[in-house]
């Protein structure tokens, strides 16, 4: 790995003492998703309540410029002004690269009617959306402060089954999630409340080494 991505970990353990232990775990989730973006694939992401609300964080930083402008190249930005000389201009201008990737907890259609139709209880609503949407090759992050969350559970045993690598991203017990996952960053806390304010500077740190992996100059 480039030293200037690992220059973002050091940075991240400067900060945040405490996740010096979970240095390694962060590198080897970024050389999932790189080899996952690199392939063509995409990134599903599912939580429940704080960190449903980070799901949909991380595909902000991912979908859309972060630090960087992440301008069209000029081959795209010249087949935008072909289709379209006006709106073609404006798009060459403002669009920015994205890596793909999608959060599960916002399709409030497709969930309510599942529940209603299907499943009750619900614990099936994010494994449903990764069988339709995942593909060999895929990344699924599932973050659970406890490790347990029984949609999140369900939703790996179907990435697995699709051929996609599962990362956890949980707290320092890790639960079933951590003995399922490919990869598993343990934050070192217990606390719900505190799990989180650790896990939003670890998925930063990884979105920051994409978007230079991938939008560098």
């Amino acid at each position: 790995m480039k030293k200037e991505l690992t220059g973002h970990i050091d940075l991240l353990v400067d900060r945040y003492p405490v996740l010096a232990p979970c240095r390694q775990d962060i590198a080897d989730a970024f050389s999932a998703l790189e080899e996952c973006f690199l392939r063509g694939g995409k990134l599903i992401i599912a939580g429940n309540g704080g960190s449903s609300s980070d799901a949909e964080h991380i595909v902000g930083e991912l979908m859309k410029g972060f630090k960087r402008s992440r301008r069209c190249d000029d081959a795209f930005a010249e087949k935008l002004r072909t289709v379209d000389a006006v709106r073609g201009e404006k798009l060459a201008v403002m669009l920015q690269g994205g890596l793909p990737a999608i959060a599960l907890d916002c399709r409030n259609g497709l969930i309510s009617a599942y529940v209603n139709d299907v499943d009750c209880a619900g614990q099936l609503i994010y494994a449903q959306q990764v069988n339709g949407y995942g593909r060999e090759g895929d990344v699924f992050l599932g973050i659970s402060t406890s490790g347990c969350s029984d949609n999140i559970l369900y939703a790996t045993v179907v990435a697995h089954a699709k051929g996609m690598k599962v990362i956890g991203l949980t707290g320092a017990d890790g639960g079933e999630l951590a003995k399922v996952s490919d990869v598993v960053i343990r934050v070192p806390e217990s606390e719900t409340y505190m799990i989180q304010e650790l896990h939003l500077p670890v998925y930063h740190c990884l979105c920051l080494m994409l978007e230079d992996r991938f939008f560098g100059e």
